[in-house]
């Protein structure tokens, strides 16, 4: 409960207090002023727990932001890893690639030759089928 809550209660209640009062002694003019601080008071209360209720949304807010934030940043750190493991991988395979290439050039240009030669007449054929 904020101050606005607890003013508006208490200038509410002060008004019914004055309209019961002017009632009583037969005084208009109180009771005009009591039902001007009761409903000044009812909306001042009302303004508290609307303002009371802003200050939750955006405490909220904060913290969903504050947990989106946590989150992303645990995802990044995760596709760090994760890309770091490639990059590793990646590496090792290559430089295994390069080592078996190296110890059997003959079969590795053989190879070559047959993926050039495969790749060519697949170009050629499609060429002369457009035509």
């Amino acid at each position: 409960m904020n101050r606005d809550q607890i003013r508006g209660a208490s200038r509410h209640l002060k008004g019914r207090a004055q309209t019961a009062l002017g009632g009583l002694t037969g005084d208009p003019a109180r009771q005009v002023r009591g039902a001007v601080n009761q409903v000044a008071g009812g909306a001042q209360y009302a303004y508290g727990r609307a303002r009371d209720r802003a200050e939750d949304f955006a405490e909220d807010g904060r913290h969903l932001a504050h947990e989106a934030w946590e989150r992303a940043d645990g995802l990044i750190e995760d596709g760090r890893h994760y890309a770091g493991e490639a990059r590793r991988r990646v590496t090792t395979q290559g430089r295994q690639a390069l080592r078996y290439a190296d110890a059997n050039r003959a079969t590795t240009l053989l190879a070559f030759v047959g993926v050039a030669f495969a790749f060519g007449w697949i170009a050629r054929s499609s060429r002369s089928a457009s035509r």
